[in-house]
């Protein structure tokens, strides 16, 4: 594998709502493999199920088998008994469009789902799915703290890749522990695939101070670019993941992807700079990963509310007429955030660990006017 950029199927360019663009997503994944891309990520409920049919159409269908590889995911925290796996494993081969997928993970483990994946016997099934040639490489994506992914590590070595949440924000958040679960996995040999190195987009868009510095530095680099690079520079780092929704995104990533020069130590110092004021802007560190939506009983937007109160709360005052107006586009359309039961649902699935119910009662003082 030569590039360390890594395709995410799960913010594809969207026609609307409910709508992939597809034909957008060929051309993204033509630019892509052209570039020497090779590594493509879906799972079971990204776009409520349709990331893995995108990926069938935009690639399986137009380019031979061993052109790519393709990981997948079981989803452990909508899992409740063993007889579900086998079936949604069919479903997933069915919907991609493939005999066999390169890489299988338990999706998004931590302490509560990896208690019920040793109960169903997922760690078993996955392993099997391997013997079978179903399955090249298990693994497992992890949201939790370091003391849990040891445990992991420790009762299961048959384990070969760990996907971890890892961005300049997040090295020594508490809940997220990243540089923590990054030296567990080292300690035990295995090889890191990066999530949410972007954070959601939230390192996309800095403040000025940050992206002044930014430019300071590299004139024409993005800061998106900057926490690409800053993940992929990490030597136990095999494939850094990035949620790409158009074409722009995609030739940025490419533009310093497929000739990667690691960030100095100079850069580097820079950048964990740039955290500190970042941390001091941003009000909820929301991924947008959106698992929180999932049986959501009032159909709350979680993760776009989230974000217009984030960008409420950083760009100030002048923002107050933009975030009410799209605020009520949104809420037009979806339950508003004081809507909201405090059924608790959302944070049960939040990877992120966030006081979801907390936070929606703010934004909805904020924004329902």
């Amino acid at each position: 594998m030569n590039m360390k950029l890594g395709f995410g199927l799960m913010r594809l360019p969207m026609l609307d709502e409910n709508t992939i663009d597809i034909e957008q997503v060929k051309k993204m994944a033509d630019k892509f493999i052209a570039a020497g891309g090779t590594y493509f990520d879906t799972a079971y409920p990204y776009h409520q199920g349709k990331s893995e049919t995108a990926f069938r159409e935009a690639v399986v269908k137009r380019y031979p088998r061993e052109s790519f590889t393709v990981t997948d995911k079981l989803p452990m925290f909508s899992i409740k008994k063993a007889e579900e796996m086998q079936p949604i494993f069919d479903e997933q081969l069915a919907r991609c469009g493939v005999e066999y997928f390169d890489y299988y993970w338990l999706h998004a483990l931590g302490k509560a789902t990896y208690e019920l994946s040793e109960q169903i016997g997922a760690f078993d099934f996955i392993a099997q799915k391997k013997a079978e040639g179903k399955v090249k490489h298990i693994g497992f994506s992890f949201h939790d703290s370091a003391e849990v992914l040891d445990q992991i590590l420790t009762n299961h070595p048959e384990m070969e890749f760990v996907q971890l949440q890892i961005n300049y924000l997040d090295l020594d958040d508490p809940g997220v522990q990243a540089k923590k679960c990054y030296e567990t996995a080292v300690r035990h040999g295995k090889p890191v695939i990066v999530m949410e190195p972007v954070k959601g987009g939230a390192l996309a868009n800095v403040p000025e101070e940050v992206e002044d510095m930014m430019k300071a530095a590299e004139p024409d680099m993005s800061p998106a670019s900057w926490a690409v690079r800053f993940a992929a520079t990490y030597e136990n780092v095999m494939m850094v993941l990035s949620g790409m929704s158009n074409m722009s995104q995609m030739e940025d990533n490419l533009s310093y992807m497929k000739d990667f020069k690691p960030l100095s130590d100079k850069e580097n110092e820079m950048i964990l700079k740039c955290a500190d004021i970042i941390k001091n802007s941003i009000a909820i560190k929301c991924t947008a990963c959106r698992y929180c939506t999932d049986g959501c009983p009032k159909t709350i937007a979680i993760p776009d509310y989230f974000k217009i109160y984030n960008d409420l709360k950083r760009y100030g005052r002048s923002q107050k007429e933009k975030a009410i107006v799209d605020y009520k586009s949104f809420s037009a359309e979806h339950g508003k955030a004081s809507d909201c039961i405090k059924c608790g649902k959302c944070e049960k699935h939040c990877p992120q660990h966030l006081p979801i119910r907390e936070m929606l009662s703010a934004a909805a003082k904020e924004l329902e006017i």
